[in-house]
C-alpha cells in the first residue's frame, strides 16, 4: 500500500538531492509521491530519475515562508504519512520496510543527529492527520530556519516513538561556527518544561516599526521552557505593519498587548510598567530574541539576589543580519559595574537587563530627559539613575540574542552618544 508522501527540504547541493531521491527506492512499495522544496540552482534532470520522474514534484521555494510553504503542501495531502528528509539526509541502506511502522498510540517516529556535543531530534515520519492539526510556525516566527523542524517536534513530544536504529544518514559536511552556534541554540528546545512559582518575571516590549522581526521577538517568548509571568507589549505609534503583526498574539495566555501615539521608547515603557505586577521585569528590545531557556535561568540567577540589587545581567550573544538570513558573530562577556563612569564607559550595551519591579517603580520608572525628549538612549539613562542608589550584579550567563542591522535605531544615530554622555554627566 503506497502510504507515505516524502518530503525533501533544504537541499543546498545536487548530488545530496540525487542521493536521498534514489533512497527512497527502499521505501518503493510504500512511496506514493515524492515533493522536492527546491533551492534556486538545485536541481535533478527528470532523465535522471527514471522510474521515479513521474512521482516527484518539485516546489521553487524562492523567498517563500518555508513553514507556510510546507503547512499548505501537507493541508493537500491524501497519504496517511508523510516522511521528511532535509540538508544532507539520505535513507540508510541497510533499512527496511519494516523499520517505518508506528505504534496506535504513537504519531511521529523521530530520530537523531549528532553532532560532536550536540543532539537535536527531527521528525522522521509523521501522521499526515497529526501535521493537519498541528501547524509549522511561521518562518518570521523563528530566529532562523534550521529550527523549524526541532521546534515543531517539541510541541509534540509525548506523541513521539524515538528510534534507536540508524535509519537515516548523513553527508559529511563541515560545521563552521555559525552552523554550531545556531545548533546549540537548537539543541535547547528539547529542554524539560519546568514551573517554579516564584520570584516572578514579567517581559516588556515597546515596539518602533521593527514588523520584520517583531514576531520572531514575541515567539521566543512564547516558547519558553518556563513560561514568564506577564508579557506587555507596546507599539509605539508604527507606521509599518508592526500592529497587525503584534495583535496576532493579543489571544496568547498572559500576554497583553497596547498601542499609542509615537513618543519615544521611555515613554511606551512607563506605560507598561503601570501594568507590571511581578517581582522582575526583562526589556527586550522588538529586533532581538529570547533563548528558550532564558526566563527559567534568570528565575534561578534572580531567587537569591541581594535586596539591594536593582539590575541583574550577564553576557549577551550577537548576530549580524545579512539579507534574510542571521549570521552568529561572539558572545560579548559582561563585566561588573559600579557607578556611572563604568557604565558610561560599558564597551556595549548593558544586558539582558532584568530589573527589580518596585526600584524600578520607586524612582518613576525610564526618564524622559531633555536630550532628545527621552528618544535615545533610555536604556543608558535609567540604569545611570538606578546605579546612584543602588547596586547592579553581573553573572555569567547567556539567554539574549542580539540582532545586529541597518534598521536599528541606535546604530543609526550613534553620532548623537558624545553629546548624550555630556547631559548624563551634568545630572545631579
Amino acid at each position: 500500500m503506497k502510504d507515505i508522501a516524502a518530503i525533501l527540504v533544504n537541499y543546498s547541493n545536487q548530488a545530496e538531492l540525487y542521493k536521498a531521491i534514489l533512497s527512497l527506492r527502499k521505501l518503493e512499495s510504500r512511496v506514493k509521491k515524492i515533493i522536492v522544496f527546491q533551492k534556486q540552482g538545485v536541481v535533478v534532470r527528470e532523465n535522471q530519475l527514471h522510474e521515479w520522474e513521474n512521482f516527484v514534484e518539485f516546489i521553487d521555494t524562492k523567498e517563500d515562508d518555508m513553514g507556510e510553504l510546507l503547512n499548505h503542501t501537507i493541508d493537500k495531502l491524501d497519504t496517511q504519512y508523510v516522511l521528511f528528509l532535509r540538508d544532507t539526509d539520505y535513507l540508510s541502506p541497510t533499512i527496511g520496510v519494516e523499520h517505518f511502522r508506528l505504534p496506535n498510540h504513537k504519531a511521529v517516529l523521530a530520530t537523531t543527529s549528532y553532532d560532536r556535543d550536540i543532539v537535536i531530534h527531527r521528525p522522521l515520519l509523521v501522521r499526515t492527520s497529526l501535521l493537519k492539526q498541528k501547524k509549522f510556525l511561521s518562518a518570521s516566527y523563528l530566529p532562523f530556519e534550521e529550527a523549524l523542524f526541532p521546534i515543531w517536534l517539541a510541541g509534540v513530544a509525548t506523541a513521539c516513538q524515538f528510534i534507536n536504529e540508524d535509519l537515516v544518514k548523513q553527508s559529511r559536511k563541515m560545521m563552521d561556527i555559525n552552523t554550531m552556534e545556531k545548533k546549540k541554540a537548537i539543541q535547547k528546545y528539547q529542554l524539560e518544561i519546568v514551573k517554579t512559582k516564584a520570584p516572578t518575571v514579567s517581559i516588556l516590549i515597546s515596539n518602533y516599526n521593527m514588523d520584520k522581526y517583531v514576531e520572531t521577538a514575541i515567539a521566543s517568548c512564547l516558547l519558553q521552557n518556563e513560561k514568564c509571568d506577564q508579557m506587555l507589549i507596546i507599539d509605539d505609534g508604527s507606521t509599518d505593519k508592526s500592529i497587525q503583526k503584534i495583535e496576532r498574539f493579543m489571544e496568547r495566555e498572559r500576554v497583553q498587548v497596547f498601542r499609542k501615539k509615537n513618543e519615544g521608547k521611555a515613554k511606551a515603557l512607563n506605560e507598561l510598567l503601570s501594568h507590571v505586577t511581578s517581582d522582575f521585569i526583562l526589556e527586550l528590545d522588538a529586533d532581538d530574541w529570547l533563548d528558550f531557556d532564558a526566563i527559567s535561568v534568570i528565575k534561578k540567577q534572580v531567587i537569591d539576589l541581594p535586596k539591594a540589587v536593582s539590575v541583574l545581567y550577564g553576557n549577551l550573544k550577537k548576530w549580524k543580519q545579512v539579507k534574510e538570513e542571521v549570521l552568529y558573530k561572539e558572545v560579548a562577556k559582561g563585566y561588573a559595574v559600579s557607578g556611572t563612569i563604568d557604565l558610561l564607559s560599558y564597551r556595549f550595551p548593558l544586558g539582558p537587563r532584568i530589573y527589580r519591579s518596585s526600584t524600578l517603580k520607586e524612582i518613576g520608572g525610564f526618564p524622559v530627559i531633555d536630550y532628545e525628549n527621552g528618544r535615545l538612549y533610555e536604556d543608558v539613562s535609567v540604569l545611570n539613575r538606578l546605579i546612584k542608589q543602588s547596586s547592579f550584579c553581573y553573572r555569567d550567563f547567556t539567554v539574549y540574542n542580539v540582532r545586529e542591522h541597518n534598521e536599528s535605531i541606535t546604530k543609526n544615530n550613534h553620532i548623537k552618544w558624545n553629546d548624550f554622555i555630556k547631559t548624563i554627566m551634568q545630572e545631579k
